[in-house]
């Protein structure tokens, strides 16, 4: 009875961060259907769509949720796309083992390209630290696109 008023009144302790491996990362501009890519503009304003996709492994036992990824995001010179900004993205949770990820970023129109990352890696947490979506939650067009790329087996 004590031990439940306890646990009732303090909470459960704070979630313990996991950091994860990440390879295979490439970044390719969104597909040219995607609403996102704005393929009609024609001089550099707004900003551009690009794809950032990857592998990140999770070698325990149980997922790791919440997952961020955090990295830099380069342009052909190496500097920085967006300088005050390493967190690129959340991939939600990650079953144990290896997991395909892909993620949509506004880079600034007129980047001059091909860019590239450094430092990619990937942390979560042990138990839930954001409001979980619910079950009929639908993906954004690009996130769907990306998911069904990601079935496709490797060429």
């Amino acid at each position: 009875m004590f031990l439940g008023l306890l646990i009732l009144l303090c909470g459960p302790g704070p979630a313990a961060a996991t950091d994860l491996k990440v390879s295979e990362v490439v970044i390719e501009p969104c597909p040219a259907d995607d609403l996102g890519s704005q393929p009609e503009l024609v001089r550099p304003s707004g900003a551009s769509c690009w794809a950032l996709r990857g592998v990140v492994v999770n070698p325990g036992a149980k997922p790791v949720m919440d997952t961020d990824v955090f990295g830099l995001i380069l342009d052909a010179s190496g500097e920085p796309v967006l300088p005050n900004r390493t967190r690129v993205g959340s991939i939600g949770d990650v079953p144990p083992g290896s997991s395909s990820f892909a993620l949509r970023l506004a880079v600034p129109a007129g980047t001059p390209g091909p860019l590239g990352t450094r430092s990619v890696k990937a942390r979560g947490f042990s138990s839930p630290v954001r409001t979980r979506a619910g079950i009929d939650d639908e993906l954004l067009p690009l996130e769907e696109a990306l998911s069904a790329s990601d079935d496709l087996p490797a060429q």
